[in-house]
């Protein structure tokens, strides 16, 4: 296969996965919220990675809603059906998310490997909001701006300093839903 011949290739398979975003991002507005009060916050993660997969784990443990934070169109294939399935919202901004989740009565915990706090010990609230960060950078915004905002670790044990963020959610979900069934 020449250049031009994979170029044109994978041109159509942006296409292709852009009309299915588009095909199920309709299809999210009649989503029916999960049996958990959680939500998770994805903040501003690479489209193209981990968010389908994460709303396939959203689905699978019951999340109310997934909330996007600066996150364009993603190939929601991985995600197996489940984006059409859980709630989304789509947030410019971190800020909006946030206020939002505080009016709703959320407590929101930011998963940051260097937390002093492990997921292993905490109790959850009920209306608790997960919030995971861009997969190199971390969360989009600055933690003394958004004082409401706890932090949690997932602790591990061997020589990485974190884990794949559809992993770290899914392990994330799972504690929630150990606590309240």
């Amino acid at each position: 296969m020449s250049g031009k011949e994979c170029r044109e290739r994978r041109q159509a398979e942006r296409r292709n996965a852009l009309k299915r975003y588009e095909k199920h991002r309709r299809r999210n507005l009649f989503a029916k919220p999960g049996v958990h009060g959680f939500v998770i916050v994805l903040d501003h993660l690479k489209a193209g990675f981990n968010v389908a997969k994460i709303f396939r784990s959203a689905e699978a443990f019951g999340a109310r809603e997934v909330h996007l934070v600066g996150i364009g169109p993603f190939d929601p294939a991985p995600a197996k059906g489940a984006f059409k399935n859980v709630p989304a919202r789509f947030y410019e901004d971190f800020g909006s998310c946030y206020r939002s989740l505080l009016e709703q009565g959320y407590t929101l915990f930011a998963l940051e490997p260097e937390c002093q706090h492990s997921l292993g010990t905490a109790i959850l609230p009920e209306k608790s909001a997960f919030i995971f960060g861009h997969e190199e950078m971390g969360v989009s915004f600055n933690r003394e701006e958004f004082d409401a905002v706890r932090c949690l670790a997932i602790k591990q044990f061997g020589q990485v300093q974190s884990l794949n963020v559809s992993v770290a959610a899914s392990i994330v979900m799972y504690e929630y839903v150990r606590q309240y069934v």
